[in-house]
């Protein structure tokens, strides 16, 4: 039988390895962490019975992937819950632009913006079912939906400064460019509207739902079906070179899929890899990080925007113009004294996750890469900027910052939990420029991480896309 060995239990490992078991290889996967998941896993982080998202929280991307919404994840216990409203980002004024499913309901909270809102948004919503199977795949293709993805593309190929533009008021502006600092990079670069298009096209398609219980839930669907197609995971198995690989069980495997980032993939192929590809792996840049609080709170939060209670996800950064000057700062190495953040409160759709009446509120603030400070602050200061009065709601706080979230997934150099700075060449042509993004050079050895198209997002598509080009060599 054909065997196959998977480096890495993330979402990206999982989708390669059920693909690669679903046309009969004898799929391994080992995973370094004691427990599998890679970002998909949740824990309790501050209180006993207060469960909280070790780094994924939301999944616009997951319940909209083309591959994983075909696995029937439900089955193994998956199920996604949605609040009242998908996302709010308040302003200093108490008002505040509200994304939801509802195009109707968005179009009301932007006021004289909203029917431009509306243009912009309905027409790629409508197409986004189509749009989505091509934006998932590497940029060089041939397009399904040649139209909607011109139509998309000349969109996106915009700065996001630009785009903010097309609206006259901040609910409208700050809604958008909040959306696009998922980005992780400058937003007045060519390509950086491309995410903020895409979250907001599926949430408005599809939502920005969590997993009941926790992201883990997501990890243990995608576990559950891998073992029923025949294949296995192994923790606490570290992955240092390719002739672990080899040693393993006594025989060599067919074919090896690393969901890593390309530096590990260096260390781990070693000479095995060609010069060219080595280069390209070595410059490959990663981002800017995350400083990720979770907090345990009396209650809610009492936030001066009422939709902003109803939200499950919050954007704070205030106006357009203060995002993108934050956003510029951490790209420049400079911590922002008003930094975005973007703030989960989860258990509005979840109730499980809290503990009588203590509530877990998830939140990280964008920093430097590799910021060695302690932001904790920064995040309490800008949530307390729109909720007055949440200083006296914390019950037990625990942070990771960027040299903590890398010990808790590798791939996460520096804090970047994009696995890869977005920028215009690396949103295009990335982990390097090639017609095969998932090779790496080294006969029957694959590169599956977000470091790869499409990046990042728990949607599976990068070890989707790598185990189909596994499977047409073989």
């Amino acid at each position: 039988m054909t065997s196959a060995i998977v480096v890495g239990s993330g979402p990206n490992g999982l989708a390669a390895a059920i693909r690669l078991a679903q046309e009969g290889l004898d799929v391994t996967v080992l995973e370094a962490h004691e427990r599998p998941g890679g970002g998909t896993r949740t824990s309790e982080r501050t209180l006993p019975g207060v469960l909280h998202d070790d780094c994924a929280a939301f999944h616009p991307t997951g319940v909209v992937s083309p591959y994983l919404s075909t696995l029937g994840l439900d089955r193994f216990g998956l199920e996604w819950l949605w609040p009242e409203l998908d996302l709010v980002h308040p302003l200093d004024d108490g008002r505040g632009g509200v994304l939801s499913r509802d195009m109707a309901l968005t179009v009301a909270s932007l006021g004289p913006d909203g029917e431009a809102w509306r243009r912009l948004f309905g027409p790629l919503t409508r197409r986004f079912d189509g749009l989505i199977e091509d934006i998932f795949r590497p940029i060089v293709h041939v397009p399904e939906h040649p139209l909607a993805l011109t139509g998309f593309g000349m969109r996106a190929l915009l700065p996001a400064t630009w785009t903010a533009r097309r609206w006259d008021d901040e609910p409208a502006r700050a809604l958008f460019t909040g959306a696009a600092s998922h980005l992780f990079g400058r937003l007045d670069t060519p390509l950086s509207a491309s995410v903020g298009l895409m979250l907001i096209a599926a949430g408005h398609r599809a939502g920005w739902p969590v997993a009941k219980g926790g992201t883990q839930a997501i990890s243990d669907a995608m576990i559950g079906l891998l073992t029923e197609v025949g294949g296995k995971v192994r923790t606490g198995v570290p992955v240092t070179s390719l002739d672990q690989l080899h040693d393993l069980d006594g025989r060599a495997p067919d074919v090896v899929l690393l969901d890593t980032a390309p530096d590990a993939v260096v260390r781990i192929l070693g000479d095995r890899l060609p010069g060219r590809v080595r280069r390209a792996y070595r410059r490959f840049r990663y981002g800017p990080a995350v400083f990720k609080v979770d907090l345990a709170i009396d209650g809610d939060v009492p936030w001066t925007n009422a939709d902003a209670r109803r939200a499950g996800t919050l954007h704070l950064g205030g106006t357009s113009t203060e995002i993108a000057a934050a956003e510029a700062a951490v790209v420049r190495g400079e911590m922002p004294e008003r930094p975005f953040v973007l703030v989960g409160q989860q258990y509005l759709a979840d109730p499980s996750r809290s503990s009588a009446a203590a509530n877990p509120l998830w939140a990280y603030a964008h920093v430097p890469h590799g910021y060695g400070g302690d932001a904790t602050e920064h995040v309490v200061r800008q949530i307390e900027r729109f909720a007055p009065g949440f200083r006296d709601r914390i019950l037990a706080t625990a942070t990771r910052g960027p040299a903590d979230l890398e010990a808790y997934n590798a791939n996460y150099v520096g804090g970047d939990i994009s696995a890869g700075a977005n920028t215009a060449r690396q949103i295009a042509l990335r982990p390097r420029a090639t017609l095969a993004p998932y090779a790496t050079g080294v006969e029957g050895v694959y590169l599956c991480s977000s470091s790869t198209p499409p990046g990042g997002g728990v949607h599976g598509m990068c070890g989707f896309n790598a185990a189909e080009t596994a499977l047409r060599k073989l």
